[in-house]
């Protein structure tokens, strides 16, 4: 079961929407439950992370798509989000909540039915992983995307998390070997940096959770193409 929202104001486009949706789903085999709500004042005060995909108008009335996404990724960081609008400009700041893609007014099914294959990739690519790391006395066991990024400290590991702060035991070059698949980046030698919680740029830096952390001058090209490709077209 897949869970997604519509929020959009024009009825036209919530049952358009609601069409492409129900094409999809029979054209995937996939079960689709599907709730709208008409802006996203509406939304945010309904919303208790119970779904998969969000689609969202960035023009509305009481509270716009954008500031809607902003209030969603401060206390969710998973569901996939994907703008819809008539003005392409607005949707390019999407990269800031993380969205993973627009699509643009008038909407083809084509167009739309590429996004929601990405967005269905991305939900399996967030499906749980977990790490096992040495701590004083024992191990714990990390949800991959609760980890915000790992600082090496001498011969320590600084796991800084959504729970607080971990260390550990261990080489940074092979926990690196370890979650290289799982969207972590080393920007620099003392940072591998969970792609997932990577909220802007500045010159040198990765913002994450608030925090700069550096990114050296000659990984800062591959980085940012891992980023792209984290982000989605949204940042191209």
């Amino acid at each position: 079961m897949i869970r997604i929202a519509i929020v959009e104001d024009e009825i036209n486009y919530q049952e358009q929407l609601i069409d492409f949706l129900r094409r999809f789903e029979q054209e995937k085999g996939e079960s689709i439950e599907i709730e709208t709500y008409s802006d996203g004042d509406e939304f945010i005060e309904n919303y208790k992370t119970q779904f998969d995909i969000i689609l969202m108008d960035v023009q509305m009335p009481l509270l716009d798509g954008m500031s809607a996404a902003e209030e969603i990724r401060k206390f969710d960081s998973e569901v996939v989000i994907i703008f819809i609008t008539n003005m392409a400009q607005y949707a390019i700041k999407g990269y800031a909540v993380d969205a993973l893609d627009y699509v643009l007014k008038p909407i083809s099914y084509f167009s739309f039915s590429q996004r929601l294959n990405r967005a269905m990739e991305r939900m399996k690519k967030r499906e749980s992983h977990f790490v096992t790391v040495k701590v004083k006395g024992g191990v714990a066991r990390l949800d991959l995307s609760d980890i915000y990024y790992v600082e090496s400290q001498g011969h320590q590991l600084i796991f800084k998390t959504k729970d607080g702060e971990l260390t550990s035991s261990g080489a940074m070059k092979d926990l690196e070997k370890e979650l290289t698949n799982y969207h972590f980046f080393r920007g620099h030698k003392g940072y591998l940096i969970n792609l997932e919680h990577v909220d802007g740029m500045n010159a040198s830096c990765a913002i994450v959770k608030g925090e700069e952390l550096p990114v050296s001058r000659t990984k800062r090209k591959s980085f940012m193409e891992a980023l792209a490709n984290q982000w989605g077209d949204v940042v191209k």
